[in-house]
């Protein structure tokens, strides 16, 4: 069977109004007209409905007369003259059954109509396919016989045209509204031209780079792969070759015989093998105008375009136009949602990094979390190098194998040479990338370095230490994981820094205290001291607890133990004011109460830069005795104190007394006791009895006794102190607590006594005493 072309584009007005919508707005943005000039386009490939008449006379079917049309439509450009045989001047028809239905009309005088029949015209290369809706009618003489038949047909060949095309157009604005890949939407779109297309036609579609200067491949289904190489990427501007000068001019170009146009000089070659003789090309712009590509439409031979095809490369190139932008804003919403993604990431890692750095305050932890937090988001491979003592100290690492983060380890920097990286940094606090190893001796081989990014941290303008990050393989550094790091270490200086000044304070705040305290317990004659202080908080301030234990002349000692009102510097100094007025003048006064009075007055007179605040105190004077301890005390607004006896009873000593540093003349007065053996006298705080558990409650001077009560038969002044800590830790779960605990315990040890000593003496120890609880303590 012979080869039918594809059907010749006729003129369908309802075609148009079938996708002028659709193809209109998407070539009035290319085209930049209105929506009357779309529609111009779809009449120039539709046009109008094209009407046959013929007139045939005899069996033989002679032709008698005919319209224009009907020459054009079936003469395919040879010219028919009347006077002849239908079946001779087209001898196609018979074999296709035309001939037959004019002989039936012929004999039977029955008129016969048909749709959309398929017809063939013409021979060899030069035949065509149509279809037509027609009728055969006979024509009747006078006496009503058969003279002839008479052919009246519409061609539908625009029809089927239009159909097909508005299906194909329509199948395309759906691709691109469910966002399909470019790509398919831009392949797709060539083979329906060139499907489409009366004669052989190559499609290609060209994309212009964001700033309009290059194009490069978009889509060429039917041109060789070496030619699409060849062009991809070639520039815009005057004279480069169709496409590059349609995209300068952003008008069509034609070029009708690619051998002889100047605009295909430095491309004629390529064309030539390509097998391409003419190349028309429109842009392909957006709706403000801006170049989004070419639409070209190559012949294999020399060739001028009808209006119908300028048409067809309008309406495809709006199409192209619609799907590129919906491309580019489909890409832009993407990448927006990237870099947001990208910035939450990175705000989160951050964040989570910062928080690892501050999670506590110890500086050598703080940058090996920095290290830890570097490592893989940033870098595989991460040292931390800080300045102490004049040299460079490597404090921290991570990698992903022991082996390599000790390998790593092991390599310190020299602080002043000139060839290492991070000497340089240090030197000029000033961030340094590569794409190599680093300069100077080190591992970077044996860890398959291939570039660094070394960063300063910095304290007050000045770097202290340098965070360096080693890549290996193909992992580089680019802008945004420099700025990332670079703001890490600002932090993690920051948190160094704050880490340092922590320590700082803690170990000054911890040196203070000390020179509060005792820095060792004196050894008292007949007497077992302990001692114990722990400061609440985390020991950044002074406590106001304070105790102190000294000789005096006459053999006798003094023992103190009291609270400061406040914290800080302040209450330093009035630790301090008290501790050393008592220490001076109880050598030159009669006794406790003296004492107090005189550190009273010298409250009293401090500063008012010193502070104001009140002072609780228990002071006290022991003699060590044949048979224990003869103590004599004043309790100035002080917890109660407790005796604790060898029968494991809890007393308290019931003596008054009020608050110093607020009146000239204090309510104190002294109150005399005796130790025996193995008995103690418990000095505290109120950091102890105010603990609170998880629900708020206090221990209680209650809980105090009893937890003494339960512990058994006390072993010594330690003993004491252990029980009474314990209890309170039980109590509180072990949470950090609210106020500063000082205890103070003297416990009275055996001694030899005397022949004439009376045993059994007591000294007034019980007056003004009175049992805690003594239920509580069988």
């Amino acid at each position: 069977m012979t080869r039918v072309p594809k059907p010749q584009p006729g003129r369908l007005v309802e075609a148009a109004g079938a996708s002028g919508g659709a193809s209109g707005g998407a070539s009035g943005g290319a085209s930049g007209g209105v929506r009357g000039g779309a529609e111009d386009d779809l009449r120039a490939l539709f046009g109008q409905s094209t009407s046959v008449f013929a007139s045939l006379a005899g069996p033989a079917h002679m032709l008698e007369t005919a319209n224009a049309a009907f020459f054009a439509a079936l003469g395919g450009g040879e010219p028919l003259r009347t006077g002849m045989p239908l079946g001779r001047m087209v001898p196609e028809l018979a074999a296709q059954g035309v001939i037959t239905l004019l002989d039936r009309v012929y004999r039977t005088g029955k008129p016969h109509t048909g749709h959309d029949a398929r017809v063939v015209l013409g021979r060899g290369d030069a035949a065509r396919e149509a279809f037509f809706d027609f009728s055969y009618e006979p024509r009747l003489d006078a006496g009503g016989n058969v003279m002839g038949v008479r052919m009246i047909g519409v061609e539908t060949t625009q029809v089927k045209h239009a159909q097909r095309l508005t299906a194909e157009h329509r199948a395309l604005l759906e691709q691109i509204a469910r966002q399909a890949p470019l790509p398919e939407v831009l392949d797709g779109m060539a083979h329906v031209i060139e499907e489409l297309s009366p004669e052989e036609v190559l499609v290609s579609v060209l994309l212009a780079d964001p700033d309009g200067r290059h194009l490069r491949h978009g889509a060429a289904p039917s041109l060789p792969d070496f030619y699409n190489r060849a062009i991809d990427g070639i520039a815009t501007g005057e004279g480069i070759g169709s496409c590059g000068t349609a995209a300068h001019r952003r008008q069509p170009v034609i070029v009708t015989d690619i051998a002889t146009d100047p605009f295909w000089d430095d491309f004629r070659d390529l064309a030539g093998r390509a097998g391409v003789a003419a190349c028309w090309s429109t842009p392909i712009l957006a709706r403000d105008g801006s170049l989004l590509g070419t639409f070209a439409m190559y012949h294999r031979v020399p060739r001028a375009p009808q209006e119908a095809d300028l048409a067809l490369a309008r309406v495809f190139a709006g199409t192209a136009a619609l799907a590129i932008e919906r491309d580019t804003a489909e890409k832009a919403r993407l990448a927006a949602e990237a870099r947001e993604k990208a910035a939450r990431d990175d705000l989160a890692f951050l964040l989570d990094a910062s928080a690892a750095l501050t999670s506590d305050l110890d500086a050598g932890q703080t940058l090996q979390r920095l290290a830890a937090s570097c490592v893989p988001r940033l870098a595989p491979l991460c040292a931390v190098d800080i300045i102490k003592g004049g040299r460079v100290v490597r404090v921290a690492t991570a990698a992903p194998t022991e082996a390599q983060q000790d390998l790593l380890a092991s390599h310190i920097p020299v602080y002043d040479a000139d060839d290492d990286a991070v000497s340089r940094v240090l030197a000029s606090g000033v961030s340094e990338v590569a794409r190599r190893t680093p300069t100077g001796p080190g591992p970077w081989h044996d860890l398959g370095v291939t570039g660094y990014l070394c960063v300063p941290l910095m304290d007050r303008g000045s770097a202290f230490g340098t965070v360096t990050l080693l890549t290996t393989d193909e992992h580089t550094f680019d802008g945004h994981t420099v700025a990332l790091a670079e703001e890490l270490a600002r932090r993690s200086g920051s948190a160094a820094h704050n880490a340092r000044q922590y320590a700082h304070r803690t170990a000054l705040a911890r040196d203070l205290q000390a020179g509060l305290l005792l820095p060792d317990l004196p050894t008292v004659p007949g007497t077992d001291v302990a001692t114990y202080y722990h400061p609440a908080g985390e020991g950044l301030d002074i406590g106001g607890d304070f105790y102190d234990v000294f000789p005096l002349d006459d053999g006798r000692w003094a023992f103190m133990l009291g609270d400061v009102c406040g914290r800080g510097a302040i209450a330093a100094t009035t630790t301090a004011l008290v501790r050393h007025t008592a220490r001076a003048v109880a050598p030159f006064l009669h006794g406790p109460e003296d004492v107090v009075k005189a550190v009273n007055r010298a409250l009293l007179n401090r500063p008012g830069s010193h502070g104001g605040g009140f002072v609780t105190l228990v002071y006290g004077q022991l003699s060590p005795a044949p048979d224990g301890l003869d103590i004599e005390l004043v309790r100035a607004g002080h917890t109660l104190p407790l005796v604790l006896d060898d029968g494991r009873t809890a007393r308290a000593v019931e003596a008054p007394g009020s608050l110093l540093g607020v009146s000239a003349d204090p309510d104190v007065s002294p109150h005399r006791l005796r130790l025996r053996p193995h008995e103690s006298l418990l000095l505290y705080t109120d950091g102890i009895t105010e603990a609170r558990a998880h629900d708020g409650e206090q221990f209680g001077e209650q809980r105090l006794a009893d937890a003494l009560c339960r512990a058994g038969r006390p072993s010594g002044a330690r003993y004491v102190i252990d029980t009474v800590i314990e209890a309170v830790r039980a109590f509180t779960g072990g949470h950090d607590i609210d106020d500063d605990q000082a205890v103070l315990v003297l416990t009275a040890t055996e001694t030899p006594r005397s022949a004439n000593a009376p045993a059994g003496d007591r000294a007034d120890d019980s007056v003004g005493d009175k049992d805690i609880a003594p239920a509580a303590c069988p």
